[in-house]
């Protein structure tokens, strides 16, 4: 086990601070500790230009995590315009332990399109294709075809 500076904080992003993101830039002097996830506790809503987190759902988030000093902090929560546009919270992750993020109050976002995969990289990855694409009369005509 590593030992970690007494100011040390465990941040866990799921949007534009992510690796290969436009803001990743703002994480240059934190360590990476790897991917995350967080428990199915959780919304991810689409808000165009970038992701919110809600605190209230049933998705598991996707995305890193990292430690990071009080001045890295201190300079997100600027960048986010803590406490005005978003607040950070405590999310539990998957694996039990917790860490800070940066989320929104659900009226901020009402109306904006959910993340059902709760994957901010992955958004626009094609979505499998049912094969059951009709109801129940639309099925019983494909049976009645099929037997002829």
């Amino acid at each position: 086990m590593t030992s970690s500076a007494p100011d040390d904080l465990r941040l866990f992003v799921y949007g534009l601070l992510l690796t290969g993101e436009r803001e990743h830039d703002l994480l240059a002097e934190a360590v990476l500790l790897g991917e995350a996830e967080t428990v199915p506790r959780y919304t991810l809503a689409d808000l165009g230009v970038y992701p919110a987190l809600l605190e209230r759902g049933t998705v598991a988030i996707h995305g890193e995590l990292y430690r990071i000093d009080r001045k890295i902090r201190f300079q997100l929560d600027v960048k986010h315009e803590v406490p005005v546009l978003f607040r950070r919270i405590k999310v539990e992750l998957a694996d039990g332990t917790t860490a800070e993020t940066y989320a929104m109050k659900d009226e901020q976002v009402r109306g904006k399109r959910r993340l059902a995969g709760g994957d901010w990289k992955g958004r626009f990855a094609p979505r499998p294709r049912t094969t059951d694409l009709g109801g129940p009369l639309v099925n019983a005509a494909k049976r009645r075809f099929e037997r002829r």
